[in-house]
């Protein structure tokens, strides 16, 4: 039996997008949520894997600039929607897609592809590698106290909906999108995403609402959040969970944080999602009451080796020459030299000894400044050949803030 891989038509994407859906567990999404991701879809960088008239694969790529470090915006193929229908597995039909995806993507000349995975093990057999991580934490309000900076008291909050904030908040984002790698600048249609509040997904919460943070007339910062409403027999016992969270200055941030730790009739502040360097854990008294957990965020894959790592700059000097392996896109295998600092690289092939052996996935991992080589070399997933540059090429590849992906896709 034969599979055929085409590019969705869009009078397609009904019984496609169904074939998604029932890969994640058969519950139909809301009309909004149809109606947004039907809008986002690229029709012609997404397609179908057909059995006959069965559709029995997805997959697709939107077009999206990533932040690097360094603060440069880069072309980047964001996978989504990955799915092959139950009856169609183990015949080769992701690894399929996957090839057919990565082929395309160099055509495109994007030198970056990144996904987020429902299964993290799935995608390193195509070289994609964990690089970014997000923090999850519940801030208990009877055990944990907040020290705010001085000047909060000078930022006025203003509740509204995200509807009605929603030019001013993205404003905000878009000042925020070149100071952290791993950061999406919006395209149009996308600022709709934090718009997405079905009424079923609530479980039992209100509505989203948005907090404004103002200084002399203008927006320096906001939070999307919903209050749940709980009793116990001693009194009230809601929480708060907040969605999204941004300041363009410490004080500005502290503000919004101090307002959702003190929302009447709540006493915990659920924390999803955030950046694992956030501001927030400086500010409670005590970490360890809050249970912090961490989990990946981001993967990316190199899809030009050579153009990925000329895309970033470096924090420190680095000369190094990386042995990689990459039996999925061939064309990236061999020895590549990277020569960088803070304000450029270049990387070439080489046929200079090699000082670090290593997969792309790895190279992926690292990419963002938030994964060490170091630990990776802990790992036993990179080889120093040359001694001091392992050290060295960590220390380079970091950076002073960690990655972060603010949301799905």
């Amino acid at each position: 039996m034969t599979t055929e891989l085409r590019v969705l038509d869009p009078s397609e994407w009904d019984r496609w997008y169904g074939v998604l859906e029932l890969a994640f567990g058969g519950v139909a999404e809301s009309p909004e949520e149809r109606e947004l991701y039907r809008g986002l879809t690229e029709f012609d960088r997404s397609i179908g894997a057909w059995d006959s008239d069965l559709c029995v694969g997805t997959a697709g790529a939107f077009t999206f600039r990533l932040t690097v470090p360094g603060g440069a915006s880069v072309p980047a193929a964001g996978v989504t929607m990955v799915s092959v229908a139950g009856t169609h597995r183990r015949r080769g039909i992701l690894t399929s897609m996957m090839r057919r995806q990565l082929d395309d993507v160099r055509s495109w000349g994007e030198p970056l592809a990144v996904l987020t995975a429902s299964e993290a093990e799935i995608y390193g057999r195509f070289g994609y590698g964990a690089a970014t991580y997000t923090a999850h934490a519940t801030i208990d309000r009877t055990r944990v106290r907040l020290t705010v900076p001085e000047g909060v008291d000078g930022v006025r909050l203003r509740v509204t909906t995200p509807e009605e904030a929603l030019e001013a908040t993205e404003a905000v984002y878009a000042e925020l999108v070149p100071g952290r790698p791993g950061m999406l600048a919006r395209r149009p249609g996308w600022e709709r995403q934090a718009l997405l509040d079905p009424p079923g997904d609530r479980g039992g919460a209100s509505p989203r609402l948005c907090v404004l943070a103002e200084r002399g007339g203008e927006v320096v910062g906001y939070a999307h959040y919903a209050i749940k409403p709980d009793w116990s027999f001693a009194g009230a016992d809601g929480s708060v969970s907040v969605h999204q969270l941004a300041g363009l200055d410490p004080v500005a941030e502290a503000a919004l944080w101090r307002y959702l730790c003190s929302v009447d009739l709540t006493t915990k502040v659920k924390v999803h999602s955030r950046p694992v360097d956030d501001a927030w854990q400086h500010l409670v008294t005590e970490v360890r009451r809050c249970e912090p957990t961490l989990r990946e965020g981001l993967f990316v894959r190199l899809v030009e080796v050579g153009a990925a790592l000329e895309a970033r700059t470096y924090q420190a000097p680095v000369d190094v020459v990386f042995e990689v392996a990459d039996a999925f896109c061939p064309w990236n295998e061999g020895r590549w030299r990277l020569t960088g600092d803070g304000k450029g690289a270049t990387c070439v092939r080489t046929g200079d000894a090699p000082d670090l052996a290593l997969s792309v996935r790895e190279l992926g991992a690292a990419y963002l400044g938030g994964t060490s080589l170091v630990s990776l070399a802990a790992a036993g997933r990179v080889r120093e050949l040359r001694g001091g540059a392992l050290v060295e090429a960590s220390v380079a590849f970091g950076s002073p803030v960690a990655p972060w992906l603010p949301h799905g896709f």
